[in-house]
């Protein structure tokens, strides 16, 4: 303890301490999930007073470090509600959009029991912003928030999906309604390979139950960037921006990921430019939650695009994103389970986020032959040599006592620097000490900026 600081300390400052004394408390926590967003949201709460012990369900090798891992599915809701009770959980923190979809929100505010506890995340109608492409773009257009145009169909009038399609210039953007897991969007720049595609999504369920309605739009064309915002149903905080890379090779070119790197903050968003998305997207976004009764307190990542000078949403995700989150926040210096607590209490206005202004770069490390057919299994060698990096763990598991691959996305690298080149020359040099079979990483991750 500095006791220099408490002698000289003020007054005021003793007179707040206390009063955060007062109003946040330590509890035990539970995380939803078992990637690379959560073992950085794990990572993050421990590192906080407030945290009396934290368990994750499933987790991870990184999480297994640093937390207690729970052999629990995040949508089995009765086991949940089981382990919440038998281990006084105060909070949850939900990391995948599944969970929030089928209503994990609403489970805990109908039952008796877990009233009390909050839930970090939005309710069952909230997450249909992510859950529905249709709900979302019927959202963004009643609220009068840019966006680009489009029709949604089914199988049943497939047809007048073709001739919707003909209207529009390529290239052809198609995306199937429901989650598929980040597969579901489709962009082709020939017309009658689109029409192939609307057939095989409606007509051939080629993404099952998520594609029993394609919504098609016109394709905009600029520079992507993701917008992160805290709610807590009356306000808002805007978090970090970060820009990832979706593309599996370099130039962002071969199939799409669920992400190969990051970038926080994003250089061509100034604020003018900011100021626009917080104007034309931000505080629609939270006034048309508000007009219609939505229970929303959580995340809202905002997908968004650049066309001009100006800003359109692509799409929302009603949680943090993956591997954005592995570089938004190593860049929140608050207390991350305080933030909570104001967001759970509804006092997010009186909060004050506190974030690094250096530039961090995060690296994806992925199995050969990802996003396609991989292996799991491989030993991982080296992290332990990282130093002034951050490894978060995404597809890892401990067999025999050894770290393995257990994912696509195996781990991610985090690092700080005074600007992008020294952030992304941290990461890469760092990943020089890491190997496992087969092990992929593109080495171009804001080549773009």
């Amino acid at each position: 303890m500095n006791f220099f600081f408490e002698r000289k300390g003020s007054i005021f400052a003793k007179r707040t301490l206390l009063v955060r004394l007062k109003t946040t408390h330590s509890m035990n926590i539970l995380v939803l999930g078992s990637g690379g967003r959560e073992h950085a949201f794990a990572w993050k709460l421990t590192q906080s007073p407030l945290c009396t012990k934290l368990f994750v369900a499933p987790g991870n090798a990184g999480t297994a470090q640093i937390a207690q891992n729970v052999a629990i599915d995040p949508n089995d809701f009765p086991t949940i509600k089981q382990f919440v009770l038998e281990n006084t959980i105060e909070m949850v923190v939900v990391g995948p959009e599944d969970p929030l979809v089928n209503g994990i929100y609403d489970f805990f505010k109908k039952e008796p029991s877990l009233q009390s506890i909050p839930v970090i995340g939005p309710s069952k109608v909230g997450a249909q912003l992510e859950g529905s492409k249709e709900f979302a773009k019927q959202f963004l257009v009643k609220n009068n928030i840019p966006t680009a145009k489009y029709m949604s169909f089914t199988a049943e009038n497939v047809q007048e999906g073709y001739l919707f399609l003909e209207t529009l210039q390529p290239p052809y953007v198609l995306k199937a309604d429901g989650l598929a897991a980040g597969k579901g969007v489709v962009i082709l720049n020939e017309i009658e390979a689109a029409k192939a595609e609307l057939k095989s999504m409606l007509v051939d369920a080629k993404f099952g139950a998520a594609s029993t309605k394609v919504v098609i739009e016109e394709f905009l064309d600029g520079i992507e960037l993701s917008c992160f915002v805290l709610t807590d149903g009356k306000t808002y905080t805007v978090l970090p921006t970060a820009k990832d890379y979706k593309r599996i090779g370099e130039g962002d070119k071969g199939l799409n990921t669920g992400g190969m790197g990051a970038i926080s903050p994003v250089p061509f968003a100034t604020k003018e430019f900011m100021q626009k998305i917080e104007e034309r997207i931000v505080v629609p976004t939270i006034n048309g939650l508000k007009k219609e009764d939505i229970e929303y307190k959580g995340f809202i990542f905002i997908g968004l695009i650049k066309v001009g000078d100006d800003p359109f949403v692509i799409e929302y995700n009603v949680r943090m994103g993956d591997p954005e989150t592995e570089v938004v926040l190593p860049r929140i210096k608050s207390d991350m389970v305080a933030l909570f607590q104001a967001v759970a209490s509804e006092s997010l206005a009186s909060f004050t986020v506190e974030l690094d202004t250096r530039t961090a770069a995060t690296v994806m490390l992925v199995a050969g032959g990802y996003p396609e057919a991989y292996e799991k299994g491989a030993v991982i060698n080296g992290t332990e040599s990282v130093h002034d990096s951050i490894v978060f763990h995404a597809g890892t598991t401990i067999k025999n006592g050894q770290i393995v691959s257990n994912g696509g996305r195996v781990l991610a690298v985090t690092s700080f620097g005074d600007d992008l080149h020294e952030a992304t020359k941290k990461s890469y040099q760092n990943i020089e000490k890491i190997n496992f079979d087969k092990m992929y990483y593109r080495k171009d991750i804001g080549f773009d900026l």
